[in-house]
């Protein structure tokens, strides 16, 4: 096994190659991280670990704190804030657990799309096609653990951040239960909503990822084997308008399930679904939430935010406060009932995305079309967040474009939709 060292220089050199046009990175910490990698090697050679990620390269989005540095999420408005007094809680995890912090990967302003754009620091080309959309709001996540610039990424998740861009680009991403992982020093789109979650090649190394961000003992997943696995399939509005690419590879999916002994079922939840929009009618919670956020900026800095970010921000802004708690009271029943819904079965299973990756010219000049697109990628992974469950993305086989499988799993099931998740991965690639 090459060094660690190793490793680390041969993707530095290939980001000084394309140095003039870095999309994918917004900030790379060539000393800092050669010194991680020497350490990592230097434990090695003495018979010394940390961990299973000691050595590890990782990638961390924008939004996370870095002593000594501004946080700007993706915009330029946030350029002349004040640095960053400590690194966020899961950074300084992740270099305890030894691993090598290689830089700050683009996004979409504020985590607010899932799409992948951005005007001001330049759109990251999909891995597998670059005339083609990152995914969002973690894009330069998604591309470089695709593209092998970072082994693991760590995105965030408030509507599907790192699933999306994990299926677009062909890797595994995880969002767990919110507020597991902490989010201390992860600069906030929705409170009520964010999840921070790991995207890498494996199931196993997004369990060890996740275990070292919470704090736990990172685990040796044991796969659970697919026989008798209750897997329901929720048909209907969560598969309107799919994509015969996307649906082809689905259904593909699901028989080679069948057949290996898991039990597929058509599970429900449409009614759940249609109650939280009607819920959510006036503005979605996040981008309420988002409003009180960028509430400071909004209008002093409105010609540094992408208008297409702002417009939605400044529209949920207008949501009367009685109407925003009465959301959120009427959201916690509904996560109750979608618990007690989803207990007969084990997780559900349906295309991360509706559609694979657009073309990305045709989005940066009609912003209806951006628009529609948007809320069409979003669609089948926001209700995850919406109604506080965990869930999965990992990358079909053999398809023309990166296609996404989600599997979703009640609250706080995070260590069981793993193992599921590792079962599954296995057959895949069988």
């Amino acid at each position: 096994m090459s060094s660690t060292r190793d490793r680390l220089e041969d993707i530095l050199a290939r980001l000084s190659e394309r140095a003039d046009d870095e999309r994918v990175f917004l900030r790379v910490y060539h000393a800092a991280a050669r010194a991680a990698a020497d350490a990592a090697d230097a434990r090695r050679a003495a018979g010394v670990s940390l961990g299973p990620l000691d050595g590890a390269i990782v990638s961390i989005k924008d939004l996370f704190d870095v002593a000594g540095e501004t946080t700007t999420a993706g915009s330029f408005a946030l350029r002349d804030a004040p640095l960053a007094s400590a690194d966020a809680k899961i950074v300084r995890r992740l270099r305890q657990a030894g691993a090598v912090i290689i830089g700050k990967t683009n996004m979409v302003e504020f985590a607010f799309s899932g799409l992948g754009l951005n005007p001001h620091f330049g759109t990251p080309g999909n891995a597998v096609d670059p005339e083609r959309i990152p995914g969002g709001s973690s894009s330069g996540a998604g591309v470089s653990v695709a593209e092998g610039t970072s082994e693991i990424s760590i995105g965030s998740d408030t509507g599907g951040s790192v699933r999306i861009p994990a299926a677009l680009n062909g890797v595994v991403g995880f969002k767990p239960t919110a507020r597991r992982v902490p989010l201390d020093g992860a600069f906030p789109l929705s409170p009520s909503l964010d999840s921070i979650g790991p995207l890498a090649l494996s199931v196993q190394d997004c369990a060890f990822t996740d275990a070292v961000m919470v704090g736990e003992e990172p685990p040796v997943l044991d796969p659970l084997p697919l026989e008798g696995l209750r897997i329901g399939v929720p048909r209907g509005r969560l598969f309107t308008e799919s994509e015969p690419l996307v649906e082809d590879a689905f259904e593909t999916v699901l028989s080679g399930l069948s057949e290996a002994g898991a039990h597929i079922v058509e599970h429900d939840i449409d009614d759940l679904l249609e109650a939280m929009a009607e819920t959510t009618v006036q503005a979605s919670i996040a981008s309420i939430e988002a409003a009180e956020v960028h509430a400071d900026w909004l209008d002093t800095k409105a010609d540094e935010i992408d208008p297409r970010v702002r417009w939605w921000i400044v529209r949920s802004g207008a949501v009367p406060a009685p109407a925003y708690i009465r959301m959120l009271r009427r959201r916690k029943a509904l996560v109750a009932a979608m618990d007690e819904r989803l207990a007969p079965i084990d997780v559900l299973a349906l295309p991360t995305t509706a559609i694979s990756a657009p073309l990305m010219a045709p989005l940066e000049a009609d912003d209806r079309l951006y628009n529609r697109m948007d809320w069409l990628i979003l669609r089948n992974t926001m209700f995850g967040n919406q109604f506080d469950l965990t869930a999965i993305s990992l990358p079909i086989p053999g398809c023309l474009r990166p296609v996404g499988l989600m599997l979703v799993a009640r609250h706080g099931q995070d260590r069981q939709l793993l193992e599921i998740a590792a079962g599954i991965e296995q057959e895949l690639s069988l």
